[in-house]
C-alpha cells in the first residue's frame, strides 16, 4: 500500500554542479534537475566535491554538518560534509583536501583514486544524512560516481539503511568512462576478491572500466536523449559498451535535458547588450550591432552571422568547419567561434581570422560572459557535432531567437526540427551525414532565407524561441522512474493532476458519444434513467455487431452521425417545444441526405445487428404510438409516428419534459430507420434515392415523409419485430408514399 505520507528522498551525486563548479552540460544538469525535482514534490541532497576553485562566496555560507573515515583500499580517508541550502535543494560538499584542493577538477594521474574515494564516500554519507532523510534513490552520473553503485552492493548490502536504495546510473557522455590500470582493483577499490566485481569491472586484460561496473550493478540506466539511446547501443556510437548496453536495454531510457530558463533568459539577461522578448526582438539587432564592433566584424545588419560555441575537437565537427569555413566566409557569411581545444584547430581558425578580415572572428578561450553575448547576438548557430549525447548550446541558442544549424545524431536530432519551406515548420536547419559540404549546403539554406524572405525567417525564429525547454518535463519524466521503483511511495497530486486532469474528460466523454444512439429506445419514456441503461445497452450490442464486423470504419462514420443529430436534439431540453421541432426538422433533413447516399447506406448497414437487440421493446413501444398517430395525419413533420404522439403532448406538459420526449424519439428514428434502410440492396437504395430527388419540388413535409416511409415499411417484409412496419402502413398521407412501398414490395 503507497505511502502517502513519505515524499521521495533523493541522493543526487556529480563531480560537478552550477553554479558551484561546471566544466560542460554535466554541471548545468546538476545546477538545475535538482532544484526542478523539488518543485515536483521531492527531497534532494546534491553531494559534489568540495573544489578549491569553488567560489569564496559559496565556501562561506557552508557548515560543517558530519566527519567520519572511509575506507579504501587499505586506508582510511577523512571526509567532511560541508551543508549549503539554495532554491530548496540541500547540497553535500565532500571534503578531503588531498584529493579535490585542486586548481581544475580532472585530469590528474590519480584522478582513478580520487574519484573511487568519492564514490565510496557518497556510500558510506547515506549513513550521516539529515535526521530524517531515508535515501530512496541514489542517482550517479558519469564515470566520477560509477562506483557508487558498485560499492552499494558488495559492502553495504544488507544493511537495513541501504536495502531500500535503489540506484540509477546517468550517461551525459559514453565515450568518457573512466579506464585505469587492474592494479588499482585491489589497492584502492578493495574488490579484487570479490569475483562477480572483478568480473563486472574487467574491460580487458589488464584494465578496469568504471562506467562498465555501474552499466552492470545499476537498477536503471538513463541518458539524455532518447535519440542517444538508441545509438549507443550501435559499435558506431557505443565506445565499446554497446554490448552492455544491448544487454541491459530494458533498464535503459533517453530523457531529454532541459535548461534554467530563468538564467537564460534574453528578457531579463544583464550579460547582453540589450534585453529583448519574442514579440519585440529590436533589442537582438543591437545585441548584433554591439558584438560585431567587439569582435572587429563589419558592423552589418544585411549580413548573417553565425557562431560557434564549443570545445575545439574533433566530436564537435571542427573537421568539418575546417573543411567548409573557406567556402562559408567567401559565400558572405560572418563567422565568429569562441572556444580552447586541440591546437591543431586552434591554429587553422586563427588562420581564417587573418584571411578574412572583417568576416571571421575566432576568439581562443573561455569566456561565459562573451558566450552569453553571441548567443544573443548571432543570427545563426553551428554545431555539426559528430555524435552529441543531448547538447545544451542548441536549446540556449533557440532560447535566445538564434537558428541552430545543426547534424542529425543524438540530441540535436531530438530538440531541432529541421525548416521545412513548405509549411513553414521548424525551430532550425540540419543535416544528415559527417561530410563538410553538407553542413555547407545547410548552412547556404539559412543564408538563403535570411538574404530572401526574411518574413520567412522571422517566423521561423520565433518559434525557435517559443519552444518549451525548461526542465519541468524531464524532471517529470524522472520522476516517473524514480516512482516506479518504489511503488510504495504515493505520488505527489501536484505532479500527477496534470496528465490526468486532460485524461479523464476524454476517457469519460467519448464512450458517452457512442452509446447514446443505442441507449435512446429504451431511455425513451424516462430520460433520467439514460446513463443507467446505456452500458448495458452498450453490452448487448456488441456481441450482435461482431458479424457485421467487416466495416469497422464505415461504422465509425455512421455512429457520428447519429451522435451529432442526438446531440443537437438533447440541446433542446432547454429551449421550448416550437424550437425543438424546428431543430429536429434540421437533423431530420441531413438524415434523410444521409440515407440518399449510397455510400452512406452501405455503413448504416452495420448498425443492424445493434438496433435488432432491443427490437422487441421497441416494436411494441411503436406499435402504441403509431395507433395515436393516426389521429394527427395533418401533422407532416419529420419524426416517425412515435414522434408526433409526442409531440402533440407538448402543450399540456412542461417544455423540459416533453422536449425530452421528441429528442429521444428522433434519434430512435435515426437509429431504427437507417437499420431498415440497410435491409435493402444498393441499387434499391439508390433507385429509393432517384424518387426522393423526383419529389424534390414538392413541399418539405412531402419530402421528409418520403424519407420515413422508405425505410419503414421493409422490415415489416424483412423482419417481422421491427417496430416501423405496422406504424408505416396507418402512417403513410402522401402518394408518394404509398408508391414507395409498392415499389419496394415489387422489388422484394
Amino acid at each position: 500500500m503507497a505511502d502517502s505520507s513519505k515524499k521521495m528522498q533523493i541522493v543526487f551525486a556529480s563531480a560537478e554542479c552550477a553554479p558551484f563548479v561546471k566544466t560542460g552540460g554535466l554541471g548545468d544538469v546538476a545546477g538545475s534537475l535538482p532544484a526542478a525535482l523539488v518543485r515536483a514534490g521531492a527531497e534532494v541532497i546534491v553531494m559534489v566535491p568540495k573544489y578549491a576553485t569553488i567560489k569564496d562566496e559559496y565556501k562561506a555560507q557552508m557548515e560543517h554538518f558530519a566527519d567520519f573515515y572511509v575506507s579504501l583500499g587499505w586506508r582510511n580517508e577523512y571526509c567532511g560534509l560541508e551543508k549549503l541550502e539554495r532554491d530548496g535543494v540541500t547540497y553535500m560538499f565532500v571534503d578531503n583536501e588531498r584529493y579535490f584542493a585542486r586548481d581544475y577538477p580532472y585530469g590528474f594521474f590519480d584522478d582513478g583514486e580520487r574519484f573511487a574515494f568519492f564514490s565510496k564516500a557518497i556510500t558510506e554519507s547515506l549513513q550521516h544524512l539529515p535526521e530524517g532523510f531515508e535515501c530512496d534513490i541514489l542517482h550517479c552520473n558519469d564515470w566520477q560516481t560509477a562506483l557508487a553503485p558498485v560499492f552499494l552492493r558488495e559492502f553495504y548490502q544488507g544493511l537495513p539503511l541501504y536495502d531500500r536504495v535503489k540506484t540509477v546510473f546517468s550517461i551525459h557522455n559514453v565515450a568518457f568512462q573512466g579506464q585505469f590500470s587492474d592494479t588499482v582493483m585491489e589497492d584502492i577499490l578493495g574488490v579484487a576478491h570479490i569475483p562477480a566485481a572483478a568480473t563486472q569491472l574487467r574491460c580487458d586484460a589488464c584494465s578496469i572500466n568504471y562506467m562498465l561496473g555501474a552499466l552492470h550493478y545499476a537498477d536503471a540506466i538513463t541518458t539524455v536523449s532518447p535519440t542517444y539511446a538508441g545509438e549507443i547501443q550501435t559499435p558506431e556510437f557505443g565506445e565499446g559498451l554497446d554490448g552492455v548496453l544491448r544487454e541491459r536495454s530494458y533498464a535503459l531510457q533517453g530523457i531529454l535535458n532541459g535548461i534554467d530558463v530563468a538564467a537564460f533568459d534574453p528578457a531579463t539577461d544583464k550579460r547582453i547588450a540589450a534585453n529583448y522578448t519574442v514579440d519585440d526582438r529590436s533589442g537582438k539587432a543591437v545585441c548584433k550591432a554591439k558584438l560585431q564592433e567587439e569582435l572587429g566584424l563589419e558592423v552589418r545588419d544585411d549580413r548573417p552571422l553565425m557562431v560557434m560555441v564549443t570545445r575545439l575537437t574533433r566530436q564537435k565537427g571542427l573537421d568539418l568547419v575546417m573543411y567548409a569555413l573557406d567556402r562559408i566566409l567567401a559565400g558572405g557569411v560572418q563567422v565568429a567561434v569562441l572556444g580552447t581545444g586541440d591546437r591543431d584547430y586552434e591554429d587553422g581558425l586563427r588562420y581564417f581570422q587573418d584571411k578574412y578580415p572583417g568576416t571571421m572572428a575566432a576568439r581562443i578561450e573561455f569566456d561565459p560572459a562573451l558566450s552569453q553575448r553571441m548567443y544573443a547576438a548571432a543570427d545563426m548557430f553551428l554545431m555539426p557535432s559528430k555524435f552529441e549525447p543531448c547538447g545544451l548550446s542548441q536549446i540556449i541558442a533557440m532560447r535566445y531567437g538564434t537558428l541552430p544549424i545543426v547534424r542529425e545524431t543524438g540530441g540535436l536530432k531530438d530538440t531541432v526540427q529541421p525548416y521545412n519551406e513548405f509549411t513553414g515548420e521548424g525551430t532550425g536547419f540540419s543535416f544528415s551525414n559527417f561530410n563538410g559540404d553538407e553542413m555547407g549546403d545547410a548552412v547556404f539554406r539559412a543564408a538563403r532565407l535570411f538574404w530572401d524572405n526574411r518574413d520567412a525567417w522571422n517566423q521561423l525564429v520565433t518559434q525557435a524561441m517559443s519552444q518549451d525547454f525548461s526542465w519541468t518535463r524531464s524532471a517529470d519524466k524522472y520522476l516517473d522512474l524514480y516512482f516506479f521503483m518504489h511503488p510504495e511511495i504515493e505520488r505527489p497530486a501536484a505532479v500527477v493532476d496534470e496528465s490526468e486532469a486532460v485524461a479523464e474528460p476524454v476517457a469519460a466523454e467519448e464512450p458517452k458519444a457512442e452509446e447514446k444512439p443505442v441507449e435512446a429506445e429504451p431511455a425513451k419514456a424516462e430520460p433520467e434513467v439514460k446513463a443507467e441503461i446505456a452500458p448495458e445497452a452498450e453490452a448487448e450490442v456488441k456481441p450482435a455487431a461482431k458479424p457485421a464486423a467487416k466495416k469497422t470504419t464505415t461504422r465509425k462514420t455512421t455512429a457520428k452521425k447519429v451522435t451529432t443529430t442526438k446531440a443537437a436534439a438533447t440541446k433542446t431540453t432547454a429551449t421550448k417545444t416550437t424550437t425543438t421541432r424546428k431543430r429536429t426538422t434540421a437533423a431530420a433533413k441531413k438524415a434523410a441526405e444521409a440515407e440518399a447516399a449510397p455510400e452512406v447506406k452501405a455503413e448504416v448497414a452495420e448498425a443492424k445487428p445493434a438496433a435488432k437487440v432491443p427490437a422487441k421493446t421497441a416494436a411494441k413501444k411503436a406499435t402504441m404510438t403509431a395507433k395515436k398517430s393516426t389521429a394527427a395525419k395533418k401533422t407532416t413533420d419529420t419524426k416517425s409516428t412515435t414522434t408526433k404522439a409526442a409531440t402533440t403532448k407538448a402543450a399540456a406538459k412542461p417544455a423540459a419534459k416533453v422536449e425530452e420526449t421528441p429528442a429521444e424519439s428522433k434519434a430512435e428514428t435515426t437509429v431504427e430507420a437507417k437499420p431498415a434502410t440497410k435491409t435493402t440492396t444498393r441499387k434499391r437504395s439508390t433507385t429509393t434515392a432517384k424518387k426522393t430527388t423526383t419529389k424534390a419540388a414538392a413541399p418539405k413535409a412531402e419530402a421528409k415523409t418520403e424519407v420515413k416511409a422508405k425505410p419503414e415499411p421493409e422490415p415489416a417484409k424483412e423482419t417481422p419485430v421491427s417496430p416501423a412496419a405496422p406504424a408505416e402502413k396507418k402512417a403513410p398521407t402522401k402518394k408518394t408514399s404509398v408508391r414507395k412501398a409498392t415499389a419496394t414490395r415489387k422489388r422484394r
